[in-house]
């Protein structure tokens, strides 16, 4: 019974020791100041602790042994002995200090060591898209002229429109002889052309005087022969 009693004890304590050993520790965490594939800056926090105790992680800003600013507040859930790692987007600058506080539980309640972040920025990448992620053209049509402003230019338009031009025969065949008295002349020759007067005018005046003339002169000479053959 005593040797019985003893390896009890024993196996009681190294039971005791291994739980000890698995549960979740500070030492199960750890965090790095990078920069990630944009060449932003972020803190990464990884949790190891394989008993999947659900831990809270706070980053602070420090600043001359202070909390300058809170960066963020995160919950890691079921961690792994591969590790589970929550980021927090931070511009970080050269050679800042960062405080990070862990509470996990009953087991854990303390700040990591200080995170001094690395003695250069991250920088933008200058890196192309690729080309899945390339942005594409609007699928959407250019916009179109509406239909007033690409009809034809209106009779108001500041280019005047071109006027017809008369035929030849239009312009230059002078008019029948026998439509003239069909198409009104001008005002001052509408009575003229009421009375059939026209270009001719003048030319039968002259005749009719030559004939007049011709006929008084036939009559003065049958006249005095004829006082002649009564003498």
């Amino acid at each position: 019974m005593r040797y019985l009693g003893v390896a009890s004890a024993s196996a009681a304590l190294l039971l005791g020791v291994a739980g000890n050993a698995m549960a979740c520790s500070i030492r199960d965490f750890s965090a790095t100041a990078e920069c990630d594939a944009d060449g932003k800056g972020v803190i990464s926090v990884t949790d190891v602790d394989p008993t999947g105790v659900p831990a809270e992680v706070t980053v602070h800003l420090e600043n001359k042994g202070a909390d300058e600013r809170l960066v963020g507040t995160k919950r890691i859930e079921n961690s792994t002995a591969e590790g589970v790692t929550v980021t927090f987007p931070e511009d970080w600058k050269p050679n800042a200090e960062y405080r990070i506080h862990i509470t996990a539980g009953s087991y854990v309640n303390e700040d990591l060591e200080p995170l001094i972040t690395p003695a250069e920025a991250c920088t933008a990448s200058d890196n192309p898209p690729p080309a899945d992620e390339a942005p594409k053209p609007s699928e959407e049509p250019a916009d179109e002229p509406s239909d007033e402003s690409s009809a034809a230019p209106s009779g108001d338009s500041s280019a005047p429109a071109e006027s017809p031009v008369p035929s030849a025969s239009e312009s230059t065949a002078p008019a029948a002889p026998g439509d003239s008295g069909n198409v009104p002349g001008p005002a001052g020759q509408s009575n003229l052309a009421e009375t059939g007067a026209g270009s001719s005018t003048p030319v039968i005046a002259g005749i009719a005087a030559v004939l007049v003339l011709i006929g008084g002169g036939a009559v003065y000479f049958a006249m005095r022969r004829r006082g002649a053959s009564r003498g």
